[in-house]
């Protein structure tokens, strides 16, 4: 059998009183684009930072290619890792969130490179090659000398989603990257993220744009009120959903 790439077990995640996880399961097999819908405040992006232990989560487990998140344990119980150990995981993780989050000083070459080189490791050179590689990948090879105060919107979060593919990551997590964009700046972006699951990258996609979702996903996930209220395939879920919460939040957005 293969093992999940992401196993999510009852996660509970609280911001003081504000319970905003209450108990998400979910599984992603290896190779699987699963698309996240819902609301603002249904615990979607708060799950997203937690697959990466950007944020702790306060119950349950979550491992990542057979491993604890932020974890180990011994015995019955979880122990949590030092942040180096934690990073080390992380690395293995890309995240691109809404904003591009680019250094301003940084041409989009280095953008992509600083992070192989200074995590990783890898010198400079066949960093500077790889990510010359990235951006042609992105369509952007032709910028690799422009700074961020000179792209577009579009085109900083395609330089964005190449630094995160520079870790050479074993899963792809992004939030709602496209929300920031100008409407006809989203495109190109989904063109990327659509190549990359035509090539075999495992991605959980948190976003509103439903016909991507539609189109490129293995399995839809709605959530309401931190809870995963139904899942299924773009066939099932987003045509035929079973819940009257999920057909009322689709009969408005779609």
């Amino acid at each position: 059998m293969t093992e999940p790439m992401v196993r999510a077990e009852q996660v509970h995640k609280r911001f003081g009183r504000l319970a905003v996880l209450k108990g998400v399961s979910l599984t992603v097999m290896p190779g699987e684009v699963t698309c996240v819908i819902g609301p603002s405040g249904s615990g979607k992006s708060t799950f997203l930072r937690c697959v990466n232990h950007l944020e702790k989560i306060d119950a349950g487990r979550l491992s990542v290619d057979g491993q604890l998140v932020g974890y180990r344990q011994e015995g019955d119980k979880l122990y949590e890792l030092r942040e180096r150990e934690v990073a080390r995981n992380r690395a293995e993780i890309g995240m691109v969130f809404q904003h591009f989050n680019l250094f301003g000083h940084m041409t989009a070459l280095q953008n992509v490179c600083a992070a192989p080189v200074q995590v990783l490791g890898i010198a400079r050179q066949e960093a500077r090659e790889h990510g010359i590689e990235l951006l042609r990948r992105v369509g952007l090879e032709d910028k690799r000398d422009a700074y961020p105060s000179q792209l577009s919107g579009g085109q900083q979060q395609r330089v964005a989603i190449a630094r995160a593919l520079a870790m050479r990551p074993k899963l792809m997590l992004f939030d709602e990257p496209t929300s920031a964009l100008d409407p006809e700046l989203v495109g190109d972006v989904l063109a990327v993220m659509r190549g990359l699951a035509e090539s075999g990258m495992t991605m959980i996609v948190v976003t509103h744009e439903m016909g991507f979702a539609r189109e490129v996903a293995d399995t839809v996930v709605f959530m309401d009120g931190g809870v995963i209220v139904e899942a299924g395939t773009p066939s099932e879920l987003l045509a035929n959903p079973r819940e009257a919460r999920t057909r009322d939040f689709l009969g408005k957005v779609l």
